[in-house]
């Protein structure tokens, strides 16, 4: 026999089912005002008393679009639509740069206005100047492509658990995040330093590592794992470095003036030379250099410059009289 409902049971759905259709008072007209007074009191303390014509920042979205869409035009049969096929590879690159560039177009003259408003420049050349940028990024993707191929074969002949260069290209996130890197390093130097971060920082936010688009950073580049890696924003790595996880190539101190502000791209974090492994873990910081072909072991707390052919463990450290690195 089935089970009876309760008495009452209907009319209580019918009253709660008048309570959900029922709009809720968010008293919203307080919050907006009390949103609007935060804004104001920012502006005015920042010396922005205006936006000038709407937004004047490039966005997020729109740029993680387009690095997505470069991706896939640079590694069209890998990164690019799941029904591409090789006979249209050529047309889908070039459909897909077409509407990539035009839109990193419309980043690049919305950070150009916005820093010329900062500086207080005249704004009449900004969309020439972007056009150029862009330009200029566009003849740079080949030379690009081919130095992301030697990243993607280091991961693979690097890792033994690798087992094809396709696996590295679709898995690893070591290797998103140098693709990002590698766009966003050209756009740093050419000119679109926001841009750039917010391409690194997209990479960032997908895959844990955090590589400032400032570093250089040689062919051959192999982050391992990668969850936890940080490269500075003057940091110089050389051709054939391998990295792993959590390692950190930071800064140990930030000059300042005599109101307290920091300096501003001063040389601050390690140089790593060609053929260097560094292990999870590890800590270097400061501009301090790492030889050749040095290999630096897990968990080091590095301060100090060390010779080319260097094996430096926490053992050794431990074993050196006097040593603060």
């Amino acid at each position: 026999m089935g089970r009876e409902a309760k008495p009452g049971w209907n009319q209580m759905n019918d009253v709660n089912r008048q309570a959900e259709s029922s709009p809720v008072n968010w008293k919203l007209g307080r919050i907006v005002e009390e949103l609007r007074s935060a804004r104001s009191e920012w502006r005015s303390r920042t010396g922005r008393l205006r936006e000038l014509g709407g937004r004047e920042l490039p966005s997020r979205s729109s740029i993680e679009d387009i690095v997505e869409r470069l991706s896939s035009a640079l590694f069209p049969m890998r990164l690019g639509p799941n029904d591409l096929r090789e006979e249209s590879e050529d047309f889908f690159v070039g459909h897909t740069l077409d509407a990539a560039l035009n839109a990193l177009l419309i980043q690049a003259r919305l950070e150009l206005r916005y820093t010329a408003r900062q500086r207080g420049e005249v704004e009449a050349d900004v969309h020439e100047k972007a056009v150029q940028i862009v330009q200029d990024f566009a003849h740079a993707l080949p030379q690009l492509r081919q130095l992301l191929d030697t990243d993607v074969l280091a991961a693979f002949h690097g890792d033994p658990a690798a087992r094809s260069v396709d696996e590295v290209l679709l898995c690893y996130p070591g290797i998103v995040a140098v693709i990002h890197h590698r766009l966003a390093h050209h756009l740093y130097n050419a000119g679109l330093p926001l841009v750039a971060r917010i391409i690194s920082e997209l990479a960032h936010s997908t895959t844990g590592i955090d590589i400032h688009p400032g570093a250089r950073i040689g062919k051959s580049f192999f982050i391992d794992h990668g969850t936890g890696v940080v490269i500075g924003e003057t940091a110089i790595i050389g051709d054939q470095v391998r990295i792993y996880q959590a390692v950190t190539l930071g800064a140990k101190r930030f000059t300042a003036d005599e109101t307290g502000q920091l300096h501003k791209g001063q040389p601050r974090h390690p140089i790593v030379e060609d053929d260097v492994v560094i292990y999870a873990g590890a800590t270097i910081l400061g501009r301090i250099t790492i030889g050749k072909g040095s290999t630096i072991g897990g968990n080091v707390w590095l301060t100090r410059s060390v010779p080319p052919g260097s094996n430096v463990s926490q053992a050794t450290l431990q074993h050196q009289p006097g040593n603060v690195g």
